[in-house]
Protein backbone atom coordinates (compact mmCIF):
# COMPACT_ATOMS: atom_id res chain seq x y z
CA UNK A 1 0.00 0.00 0.00
CA UNK A 2 1.07 3.43 -1.02
CA UNK A 3 1.08 6.41 0.85
CA UNK A 4 -1.22 7.75 -1.43
CA UNK A 5 -3.45 4.76 -1.29
CA UNK A 6 -3.58 5.19 2.76
CA UNK A 7 -4.65 9.26 2.00
CA UNK A 8 -7.57 8.25 0.09
CA UNK A 9 -8.99 5.34 2.61
CA UNK A 10 -8.69 8.16 5.05
CA UNK A 11 -11.89 9.27 6.42
CA UNK A 12 -12.93 12.55 8.33
CA UNK A 13 -15.38 13.22 10.73
CA UNK A 14 -16.51 16.75 9.82
CA UNK A 15 -18.63 19.02 12.80
CA UNK A 16 -21.23 20.66 12.88
CA UNK A 17 -19.68 24.11 11.93
CA UNK A 18 -17.97 22.37 8.68
CA UNK A 19 -14.41 21.72 10.81
CA UNK A 20 -12.77 18.68 9.97
CA UNK A 21 -12.50 17.15 13.65
CA UNK A 22 -11.54 13.75 13.34
CA UNK A 23 -9.84 10.89 11.45
CA UNK A 24 -11.18 7.26 10.74
CA UNK A 25 -9.15 4.93 9.07
CA UNK A 26 -9.26 1.14 9.01
CA UNK A 27 -7.71 -0.92 11.22
CA UNK A 28 -4.99 -2.75 8.48
CA UNK A 29 -4.75 1.35 7.26
CA UNK A 30 -3.29 2.18 10.61
CA UNK A 31 -1.04 -1.03 10.84
CA UNK A 32 0.49 0.04 7.43
CA UNK A 33 0.66 3.87 8.76
CA UNK A 34 2.63 2.67 12.04
CA UNK A 35 4.75 0.13 9.75
CA UNK A 36 5.96 2.83 7.84
CA UNK A 37 6.30 5.59 10.66
CA UNK A 38 8.33 2.62 12.25
CA UNK A 39 10.70 2.16 8.93
CA UNK A 40 11.25 5.88 8.98
CA UNK A 41 12.17 6.13 12.18
CA UNK A 42 14.56 3.31 11.61
CA UNK A 43 16.42 4.92 8.41
CA UNK A 44 16.56 8.23 10.80
CA UNK A 45 18.52 6.21 13.40
CA UNK A 46 20.62 4.75 10.34
CA UNK A 47 21.62 8.07 9.17
CA UNK A 48 22.75 9.33 12.39
CA UNK A 49 25.21 6.51 13.42
CA UNK A 50 28.37 7.86 12.62
CA UNK A 51 30.68 5.10 11.39
CA UNK A 52 34.40 5.34 12.86
CA UNK A 53 36.60 5.69 9.60
CA UNK A 54 40.43 4.83 9.37
CA UNK A 55 42.47 6.99 7.17
CA UNK A 56 44.64 4.92 4.75
CA UNK A 57 47.27 7.75 4.97
CA UNK A 58 50.48 7.18 5.96
CA UNK A 59 52.96 9.59 7.60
Amino acid sequence: MTVTDILSSIKFVVSPDGHQSAVVVDLDVWEQIVTLLEDAEEIKKARAVKEETISWKTG
